[in-house]
């Protein structure tokens, strides 16, 4: 089954993604062949919005099993997909790509807040929207986060950047007979405790019908091959 292209998308980025090698903070390398892919689709047309986690700075899940506050820990983690934000909108722009940063705790000073219809009319003249801070509220991820915006403007999919070339039966890297998934409904990624997104997540797209498609973000090129619809990672969707 072919699949289609799209005009609007939903990009989730981890925070790992950012920091490149080094695997902490953010890998100015990177975040500029990001950016470069990103303008590549963005002239062409689509209209994309962007969600990108903060585990490269903060991890609040991490630190709460340590003993902190898990919502005081969550915060914390919605400052750091600010921060990452800030840095994905600077590297955008500096490839002349007009971006708007849009976060759900209020930063006047460094941020639009989050309006739904305003990230709308900012797609539809072209420019990224990136949506920082998460939902806003404790307890809930980015990928959460993702989900819910990616459902807010219409888009008609989400894509999730990572590692790896798409979902395995096992890790790839510790299991060398796992198999590469092309298709998956919701229902096995949470039967089967697949990691792709956390199961809110899921249940958000699952209710809503919208599909994720999980790529390799280090393979130059793939942003426009998956929004082009070409045949790459996989894609989870209902039956």
């Amino acid at each position: 089954m072919s699949r289609q292209s799209f005009k609007r998308v939903l990009l989730k980025l981890s925070g790992e993604s950012l920091a490149g090698d080094q695997g902490y903070g953010i890998d100015p390398q990177t975040i500029n062949a990001i950016a470069r892919e990103i303008k590549e689709v963005v002239d062409t047309g689509v209209q994309l919005a962007l969600v990108i986690g903060g585990g490269n700075i903060f991890r609040g899940l991490a630190a709460s099993s340590k003993g902190m506050d898990r919502a005081s820990a969550d915060y914390m983690g919605m400052l750091a997909t600010v921060i990452n934000s800030l840095a994905m909108q600077d590297a955008l722009e500096k490839q002349g790509v007009s971006t708007r940063v849009q976060s759900a705790i209020a930063m006047q000073e460094v941020a639009e807040p989050y309006i739904r219809r305003r990230a709308m009319r900012h797609l539809e003249k072209g420019r990224v929207v990136i949506f920082g801070a998460g939902t806003g509220n404790p307890y809930f991820t980015t990928d959460t986060a993702a989900s819910l915006r990616a459902m807010e403007i219409n888009a008609q999919a989400i894509l999730k950047g990572t590692k790896v070339d798409g979902v395995y039966t096992a890790d790839p890297k510790k299991d060398p007979d796992a198999v590469k998934l092309d298709s998956l409904t919701y229902i096995d990624v949470l039967k089967k405790g697949l990691q792709v997104m956390d199961a809110t997540a899921i249940s958000l797209c699952m209710d809503n019908n919208l599909p994720i498609i999980v790529f390799d973000l280090t393979t130059e090129g793939n942003i426009k091959k998956v929004i082009n619809g070409q045949d790459i990672g996989t894609i989870v969707q209902g039956a």
